[in-house]
């Protein structure tokens, strides 16, 4: 028989045990800005720390703020490096270990390098640049640095008597003229230059008309190879190449590659006579090529495909230590993996993969490896694969996490319209039951190139929060399952992505999980683009929100970013405009009598607002239930805290207006 101390113990643990799961709750908007995101570990050169970057978004005061941080592989609490009050970047290790460098604008400057002791202390500045640094890496030896800097813009003379700036008009004579977030372009370049540390002398080493970026440093310290297109006319192809120069021979360029598409993201070798590479071998299909991993020998510059019989996208590539292997991020069917081709067979390993989305790692010499992962029911965090397995390092969301149900979340396969397989992330309310209908959204994602993974995704979450079963599928046109499911909406947009979308929500409906009474759509960019083709081919849905959206694509052409694509996709728009008019959903609106909510950015170059507005027009004339919502002085991604809350009070609601969840 059970003692009464005993008995009263146990049901103390119970207690404990229903007061913890009681305190759990269902998530709501302002959870966003509990969150932090964790991101770029970076082992140190002893392979006894690791450091990282930790954003938090601070919505009283409607910024977000970066810090560095930095933690004892061998455990022990993690160490914040840089105090509150301003934001780092590109933090790198100096290659004794002994410092910690990081790029930010202090004392009211413009961006500079500067560095710290890991031990402690203030930091101190590397470089006095007046324009400021668009990025840095150390020299192998730690003796100098390695910066990309833009050029100054000439100083115009002024008036003596002149008390103030007078606004200057801009004279464009580029083919590419603008750009979201830069807004219009001008002919300043982007050139490398080398600093002694310790000095603020420069020496140049690229010069003329043309950009250098993605600069990396030999072994031996005494070559640098960087990517540019130095074609005649740069903004009409996208012909990135890779080039070297050395470093006591400045402004004495060789090319090293030849390719007519983008090769870049250079990976030296340890013995310094490769470079690996990621290179695109069919420009004239723009974004729907693969991206596949190449390596060029230093002698004779040859290179050589290492994946063609691989059909998925491959970046961020690094040489192991022996130079025998190549590690690379790997996107395949809704995963982002790391893994690793042996250049004696040719085999390539995967090493973390499934549930574990990876997005940034570093590679000591030592083999291990320090990721920054994400999970379905995990934002991301720095984890630590050994041969023996993986280990989670920090716990920055755990409180938050510890706090909240969330919903399930399944990957699940199922025909489209013409038998082809097309991949969906379900998420399942918390405590979802079988047999009961769900108002229903299906969200789409941008793109069209991209992809949806089982990495966390709060806002999937948040409707599933409110009772909605959330359909995610991954369409023709997307990324991560080989270029022919990209090439199949090519100039065809609408199409088989609506097909396959489409087929989602008849497999929920199918399973008896969604009420088909209650149908939401939504996406933004290109999701909310096929969120027009949607509506403009059924009246099933019985709520839309399309977000910086196009409808009318003659309209854009000259206006947005994309001229280049545009063409190669479309061809020009006098030359080819039946097609342009034919894929347009401007002009199928008439069928449309789902009560739309449009949603943008004032300065959105990427996806211009202008598009919106037609639209909202047109549905307006028409007597669609419609309402515009522009963001003030926001570009393709809203970021300001407070526009953001509201973004997700509108979504949340117009679906319940029209769905009742």
């Amino acid at each position: 028989m059970m003692s009464i101390y005993r008995y009263l113990l146990l049901l103390g643990f119970l207690g404990l045990v229903q007061l913890s799961f009681t305190q759990k709750r269902a998530l709501k908007i302002d959870d966003y800005f509990s969150f932090q995101q964790v991101q770029s570990p970076l082992i140190s050169p002893d392979g006894k720390w690791v450091a990282w970057l930790q954003r938090e978004i601070m919505f009283k005061e409607e910024k977000s703020e970066t810090s560095l941080w930095m933690k004892s592989l061998e455990g022990g609490e993690p160490i914040r490096m840089t105090a509150k009050g301003s934001s780092v970047s590109q933090h790198r290790w100096s290659p004794d270990g002994k410092y910690l460098s990081f790029m930010a604008n202090r004392n009211e400057s413009k961006s500079q390098v500067w560095v710290l002791n890991r031990q402690g202390g203030e930091a101190q500045q590397l470089t006095k640049v007046k324009q400021g640094i668009g990025g840095y890496e150390w020299s192998p030896d730690g003796k100098q640095l390695l910066l990309s800097i833009r050029e100054e813009p000439k100083k115009e003379k002024k008036e003596k008597d002149a008390k103030k700036e007078s606004p200057k008009p801009w004279v464009i004579d580029r083919l590419q003229f603008k750009r979201d977030y830069t807004g219009y372009l001008d002919t300043l370049h982007t050139h490398l230059f080398v600093q002694t540390v310790g000095d603020t002398g420069l020496t140049q080493l690229t010069l003329g008309d043309f950009d250098a970026g993605q600069a990396s440093w030999s072994p031996d310290g005494s070559k640098v190879v960087f990517v540019s297109n130095r074609t005649d006319n740069p903004d009409a192809n996208s012909n990135t190449d890779i080039w070297m120069v050395s470093i006591d021979k400045p402004a004495e360029l060789s090319q090293l590659t030849q390719n007519p598409g983008s090769d870049y993201s250079p990976a030296w070798s340890p013995d310094g006579k490769s470079i690996a590479y990621i290179t695109s071998t069919q420009p004239e299909i723009i974004w729907y090529a693969t991206n596949h991993l190449a390596m060029l020998s230093l002698e004779g510059k040859k290179s050589k495909v290492l994946t063609s019989k691989l059909d998925r996208n491959i970046s961020r590539p690094k040489f192991s230590s022996d130079g025998t292997t190549i590690y690379f991020n790997l996107e395949d069917s809704g995963e982002s993996q790391l893994a690793r081709m042996s250049l004696k067979n040719g085999k390539i390993e995967r090493l973390v993969k499934g549930n574990d989305i990876l997005r940034g790692y570093d590679l000591h010499t030592s083999g291990n490896i320090a990721m920054a992962v994400s999970r379905s029911d995990l934002p991301g965090e720095v984890f630590l694969y050994r041969q023996t397995g993986i280990q989670q390092l920090t716990e920055v969301n755990k409180e938050i996490l510890d706090s909240l149900h969330l919903a399930s979340v399944e990957s699940i396969t199922f025909k489209s319209n013409d038998g082809t397989d097309i991949e969906g992330f379900f998420y399942k309310p918390f405590g979802f039951e079988n047999g009961k209908k769900y108002p229903t959204l299906l969200r789409i994602h941008g793109g069209p190139v991209s992809q949806y993974t089982s990495a966390f995704n709060f806002e999937a979450q948040l409707f599933a929060a409110q009772g909605y079963l959330v359909i995610m599928t991954n369409p023709r046109g997307s990324s991560g399952y080989g270029q022919d499911f990209s090439m199949a909406i090519f100039q065809d947009w609408g199409k088989k992505d609506y097909e396959d979308v489409m087929a989602g929500v008849d497999y929920a409906i199918t399973q008896g999980w969604a009420d088909e009474n209650k149908l939401g759509v939504g996406g933004w960019s290109y999701g909310g683009i096929l969120t027009n083709y949607v509506i403009t081919q059924t009246t099933r849905f019985h709520a839309a929100i399309s977000g910086a959206s196009e409808v009318l694509y003659v309209a854009n052409y000259g206006h947005d970013h994309y001229q280049l694509q545009w063409e190669k996709e479309f061809g020009l728009p006098w030359e080819n405009r039946e097609l342009w008019e034919k894929i347009s959903p401007f002009n199928y609106l008439t069928r449309v009598k789902t009560p739309t909510l449009i949603m943008g950015g004032e300065h959105d170059w990427n996806v211009p607002i202008l598009n919106s507005e037609q639209m909202y027009q047109a549905l307006k004339r028409l007597g669609v239930q419609t309402q515009l919502v522009v963001y003030p002085n926001e570009h393709h991604g809203i970021r300001r805290p407070s526009f953001i809350k509201d973004r997700y009070q509108r979504y949340l609601d117009w679906y319940a207006k029209y769905l009742n969840p």
